[in-house]
């Protein structure tokens, strides 16, 4: 892949995707971005009536000028836009993109989806090119959490099963979430060694799957 010019021993450009309607000042989202220096939101805009390709650019835009390398961190529909930006944006493994953060994915596929959510079916299910986590509760209203699995199934995703917390979000009552934080410092671990090297996915993988405090129940 020539990682030669590739320095992962750089602090990562941590950029948040928010879902649908974005996310309020009382989202764990918002809350990072207000607290840690290395974190920002990607204005995708059109919030409300989001388009795939839109935000698909908006994506591809803001990894092209942040440092690399990004983690992405998705929420709702936002973990959909990722997907989508990797299926239509390819990168070798880990680079720009060394990792991202996906919770609560939304079920763009399923009968009776909202007309908001329609345009992002049907869900790539290529497997994304850097290490991930997908994290879902069992009391999640925009999905199940056997659907969850399935999408981190496809992605080549660890996945967490989260326990009941509803949609994950400010309504979940978690605040800024540290056990959150906790996901987030794994994955930019997975991302890169200490010498600046690109992870190989086996080596992402075992660091990704390390039982930690945001883990409830294993999944396969």
């Amino acid at each position: 892949m020539g990682h030669a010019n590739y320095d992962l021993s750089v602090q990562p450009t941590v950029l948040t995707v928010p879902g649908l309607g974005g996310s309020g000042p009382a989202h764990w989202q918002t809350l990072w971005e207000r607290s840690r220096p290395d974190t920002s939101r990607i204005e995708l805009g059109m919030w409300d009536r989001p388009h795939r390709n839109s935000w698909v650019t908006k994506i591809d835009q803001a990894v092209a000028s942040a440092r690399a390398p990004v983690i992405l961190v998705g929420h709702s529909l936002g973990c959909i836009a990722v997907a989508w930006w990797a299926s239509m944006s390819p990168q070798p493994y880990g680079w720009p993109v060394a990792g991202a953060l996906l919770v609560a994915p939304a079920d763009v596929d399923r009968a009776g989806v909202a007309a908001e959510l329609a345009p992002f079916a049907p869900c790539p299910k290529a497997p994304l090119p850097f290490p991930s986590i997908v994290v879902a509760s069992t009391d999640d209203p925009w999905v199940t959490i056997d659907r969850a699995h399935s999408l981190a199934v496809d992605w080549g995703s660890h996945f967490i099963d989260y326990g009941a917390h509803g949609h994950i979000n400010a309504a979940s009552g978690l605040g800024q979430w540290p056990e959150g934080m906790e996901l987030l410092d794994r994955v930019i671990a997975a991302a890169g060694g200490p010498h600046g090297e690109v992870r190989t996915p086996g080596d992402a993988r075992a660091i990704l799957s390390r039982r930690a405090g945001g883990d409830r129940r294993p999944h396969a």
